[in-house]
């Protein structure tokens, strides 16, 4: 496993997330700042197995392709869809900002220790299927430099563009 992947994850990404301006507004899709906070939260949730997925929508005839690329360094592109997430998006769910970026840090120190606990433990997600921890730090680096760049921040070789 990328050691630097899970660091980035449970240390810089919520820094980054502190740097972009609450009123932002996104490069593209329709997610403010922190609907984008929020939404990447309840993915941590279904990481950690603290939100239960029964169904894979992703075909199994495609399923090993979706696989590859989500274990590449291929980025997301911009405005890929998600079926499970509705055309506009829902109200925030915490009182500010502070409080979406506090709750995400919680949400990925659960995931963490949901799987230092149960080093076997997989996690179904809706798209890649099961999922081991390797490979869920794999798909959530991938999905938060995503929304990085959505919200104008890139990482590339170690230097960091707001």
């Amino acid at each position: 496993m990328n050691k630097d992947k899970k660091e980035f994850l449970q240390k810089e990404f919520p820094q980054l997330i502190t740097k972009i301006p609450p009123n932002a507004l996104p490069l593209w899709g329709k997610m403010n700042l922190q609907q984008m906070v929020e939404h990447f939260s309840d993915y941590v949730k279904i990481a950690s197995g603290r939100t239960i997925i029964e169904t894979v929508f992703t075909p199994a005839e495609n399923l090993e392709q979706a696989r590859q690329f989500m274990m590449s360094d291929k980025p997301f592109r911009p405005n890929t869809p998600n079926p499970l997430l509705a055309d506009i998006p829902p109200p925030v769910k915490q009182k500010n900002m502070e409080a979406a970026i506090n709750e995400l840090i919680q949400e990925i120190d659960f995931f963490t220790s949901a799987f230092e606990k149960k080093t076997v433990l997989t996690t179904r997600n809706p798209f890649f299927g099961d999922l081991n921890y390797e490979e869920n730090v794999q798909l959530l680096h991938k999905h938060a430099m995503h929304h990085l760049a959505q919200f104008g921040i890139t990482i590339s070789a170690g230097i960091r563009l707001l």
